[in-house]
């Protein structure tokens, strides 16, 4: 299905206007670099801002013509969420494309401002969260779409509703588990009301298979220690730039209708060019992902279409 698929055949993106999340490095950083050599107008949703006017600065090296705005975004802290969607909103009329794509991997045991676990605080919930704020602005812009970074640790995950702030007990991989499956279950719930609604914009999810980024630093944020590199050169079989390839076929592939999964070709989904990942099919529950929602909706405050 892929055939190999490349940014090469990314269409040209002038008059897209795209916020990414942790878009200053890893899989982010590619999928803003991907863009920007387009021509689309380039969000950098992100935390460390100073990171980010760096990375800013290379790309406007590499594309001189680059349309490039940085904006604060903390991801675990529900008041920056909201500020960061009001300044988005008195700044901007539009938005084409949304990716969700930060997040942090089995950092040692911690709370979000609002005292959420930090993986699914962050991962999900924060993205939840961040989605339904910007969704008037995807709904009023033509062929918009929603991309959520899910992971293949997702297909062990399972959603612990009775411990889900990790207060019962706390195991750092399957906390991360559950916040990549809470991501694909959300990107999959989020296509079902849309198209019960009638919007135009789709949802899609995507992973990266095993790729090579910074979620090693362990939610920090920093560049991962050398012990760690090691881990993350045996572990992760490709670059950063192939693991953007599912996302990128996602935002801007025409003939995805919403609903569908991406990820790498190759064995185990760990690394290759981007195609349909059928493993969605099954880890999709409704009852499950209802209640999820339903929770969601409850944890942060915000209400989505119905």
């Amino acid at each position: 299905m892929g055939n190999n698929w490349t940014v090469k055949q990314i269409p040209n993106q002038q008059g897209i206007r795209v916020v990414i999340t942790g878009a200053s490095s890893g899989i982010g950083y590619e999928t803003a670099r991907a863009f920007a050599a387009k021509g689309a107008e380039v969000v950098f949703a992100i935390r460390n801002v100073e990171k980010g006017a760096v990375v800013s600065r290379q790309l406007m090296q590499e594309y001189p013509s680059a349309k490039l705005k940085l904006m604060k975004l903390d991801l675990s802290d529900l008041a920056s969420i909201h500020e960061f969607a009001q300044e988005y909103q008195q700044t901007y009329d539009s938005l084409t494309l949304l990716i969700n794509n930060a997040g942090v991997m089995t950092p040692p045991y911690q709370k979000t401002k609002d005292g959420f676990e930090l993986q699914f605080g962050s991962n999900h919930l924060g993205h939840f969260a961040l989605t339904g704020l910007m969704l008037p602005l995807l709904n009023n812009t033509p062929s918009s779409r929603v991309v959520t970074l899910s992971s293949t640790v997702a297909n062990g995950g399972k959603i612990n509703f009775d411990n889900l702030d990790g207060s019962k007990g706390y195991n750092r991989v399957q906390f991360y588990g559950q916040s990549k499956l809470a991501n694909l279950l959300f990107a999959q719930e989020l296509n079902v009301r849309l198209k019960a609604s009638g919007s135009n914009t789709i949802s899609l999810g995507s992973h990266p298979g095993r790729a090579n980024t910074n979620l090693f630093s362990l939610g920090s944020g920093k560049q991962a220690g050398p012990l760690m590199r090691i881990v993350k050169f045996l572990l992760s079989p490709q670059s950063a730039e192939m693991g953007a390839l599912p996302t990128l076929y996602a935002a801007t592939n025409p003939m995805l209708d919403g609903g569908e999964y991406l990820g790498p070709d190759g064995k185990g989904g760990n690394k290759g060019y981007p195609k349909i990942d059928t493993s969605v099919l099954k880890l999709y529950n409704p009852q499950i992902t209802k209640q999820l929602w339903d929770v969601s909706e409850s944890l942060t405050g915000i209400s989505y279409l119905s």
